[in-house]
């Protein structure tokens, strides 16, 4: 049985990733990530909940000094010199698919794995893996992730990327008596929840 290490959220997307991983016949470690002391984009008590439900084990990954090197200093320089950052970049290369691989190895894990709407695929005219669009087009987050180190992605599973569209992920939770079925999607920025970027400081 192959070991992944599975971010986890408290979202629907995750969470039914969870799901469709074990029915797959992998051992999943769920870890969710630490990365701002002000307050976190993820919900810890729906994760422990879930984790306990799907009999899954699970720890938090600290990144405050990595979150605040490579995504918030980014975020305010960028402003600073009058660009446009996207913070979810910055974090899904340094931190999703960055720090967690790291530790996926020392746990001895064979991949890692995100509820992100995309696709992975060995490609022989390119004799490599390549990152592709989900089937989900209206959901697809493929064009966040295209700076992911591309030496990883053979170690990559993006478990949702066979479905068209998130309903089908709602229904997957209630079918599994997941209190997250109907959780809203989460689309503000993570560390200003408010939306404020005027009054935010580091």
């Amino acid at each position: 049985m192959k070991k992944v290490l599975l971010g986890m959220s408290g979202g629907v997307d995750s969470s039914v990733s969870a799901i469709l991983l074990k029915e797959a016949g992998f051992e999943v470690i769920g870890t969710t990530l630490n990365l701002f002391s002000n307050g976190t984009c993820c919900s810890y008590i729906d994760v422990k909940d879930i984790c306990a439900k799907l009999n899954i084990k699970h720890f938090i990954l600290e990144g405050k000094e990595e979150f605040k090197k490579y995504v918030i200093d980014d975020f305010i320089n960028c402003y600073s010199n009058c660009k446009t950052p996207n913070p979810c970049i910055e974090c899904n290369k340094y931190m999703k698919f960055g720090l967690m691989y790291e530790n996926a190895k020392k746990i001895g894990c064979d991949y890692i794995a995100t509820g992100h709407y995309a696709k992975t695929e060995y490609n022989e005219k390119y004799n490599r893996w390549v990152l592709k669009k989900s089937k989900a087009l209206k959901k697809d987050q493929s064009y966040v992730l295209w700076n992911i180190p591309k030496e990883l992605l053979e170690h990559i599973i993006f478990p949702l990327s066979e479905y068209e569209n998130k309903e089908q992920i709602r229904e997957i939770a209630k079918k599994h008596n997941l209190t997250v079925a109907s959780k809203p999607d989460s689309e503000d920025i993570c560390f200003i929840p408010d939306g404020n970027y005027k009054i935010f400081r580091k």
